[in-house]
């Protein structure tokens, strides 16, 4: 079965260039700047089996060296300016001990029409 029209082709050779329907490329390069998201872990929650780790597409988060008062290992956000806020991390935790959020864009004052 064929994907939709509108759905990208997937990657070409092992370059980063997305290829669509239509002939148009969409460069999938990973942004620079300041982090988007945030990502909070609530240690006391967490039961050591490292999805968060595994799954998160920036790879924000290691496992601590630490233990929770459940002797458990735990989550660290070790590269905080990465974050995009995903919340794959969320998605994956089986207990909710993890959860990402993508932060808010400044608000620009609005000029008043006078």
């Amino acid at each position: 079965m064929d994907a939709p029209p509108d759905y990208p082709q997937p990657p070409i050779g092992g370059d980063r260039e997305w290829v669509m329907a239509d002939g148009a490329s969409d460069d999938r390069k990973p942004v620079k700047g300041p982090a988007k998201g945030d990502v909070y872990v609530l240690r006391e929650r967490c039961k050591g089996c490292g999805f968060c780790v595994e799954f998160c597409p920036t790879h924000v988060l290691e496992m601590s060296h630490d233990y929770n008062p459940k002797g458990y290992h735990y989550p660290l956000v070790s590269k905080p300016e990465a974050c995009n806020g995903c919340d794959l991390c969320g998605m994956f935790c089986p207990d909710f001990a993890i959860y990402g959020v993508r932060r808010r864009a400044a608000c620009k004052p609005i000029a008043s029409a006078s």
